[in-house]
């Protein structure tokens, strides 16, 4: 094991500075990523029924706690319930927009650290390049050894832009789909919440 860490070092280590960015990049990409996962898990775990939503805006005595999405919106709705059904459907629909942001959280991010990645290895490539003709115009061809070094940076860099950029694109790909299914059901959720609402209130279901 310690034989392959090395090894990886060793390999990397001919990438030059760029490995450095290139690395910071991805490291902070991949903990972006993970972030996201964990928060969605959470989003949607144990979340509460549309039944059971309803029945809380009834005043009957339902559990609402937990870290579900849309649980979060009926806790936070509640919380500031006015019992003017109209005020109501405001508050609630302002924190219905409220909580979208907290789904699209860092996925920008994580789309821009993947896009960053290979311009630094193209960016490795352009300095290795530079650095193999200026070895040529000193020593011409025939120094092998000396040349290597500026090709093993342009080969090296390129090759670990492209491994962070390949799965940090399909990733966050990934990761907006699902951002947009729990932005349909949050909509969704919170359209109900305010038709509860409204029926509840004989003015307000009069007038529509």
């Amino acid at each position: 094991m310690s034989d392959l860490v090395w090894e990886s070092w060793e390999y990397l280590k001919q990438g030059g500075w760029v490995m450095i960015p290139l690395g910071a990049a991805s490291l902070w990409m991949w903990v972006l990523v993970l972030d996201r996962f964990a928060q969605y898990a959470a989003f949607t775990t144990g979340d509460i029924d549309a039944m059971s939503a309803v029945k809380a805006l009834e005043d009957q005595d339902v559990d609402t706690s937990g870290s579900g999405l849309r649980r979060m919106l009926l806790n936070r709705f509640l919380n500031e319930r006015s019992r003017d059904a109209e005020l109501d459907r405001s508050i609630l629909h302002q924190h219905t927009l409220a909580l979208r942001p907290k789904i699209r959280q860092h996925l920008a991010m994580i789309a821009i650290l993947a896009a960053i990645a290979p311009l630094l290895g193209l960016l490795g490539t352009v300095l290795g390049m530079m650095e193999t003709f200026e070895v040529i115009a000193m020593f011409g061809t025939g120094n092998a050894k000396a040349m290597a070094g500026g090709i093993s940076v342009a080969l090296v860099t390129t090759q670990a832009g492209l491994l962070v950029a390949i799965p940090g694109m399909l990733v966050s790909g990934a990761l907006l789909r699902r951002a947009r299914r729990m932005e349909l059901r949050l909509d969704e959720f919170s359209h109900l919440l305010d038709r509860t609402l409204k029926h509840q209130d004989p003015a307000l279901s009069a007038r529509s």
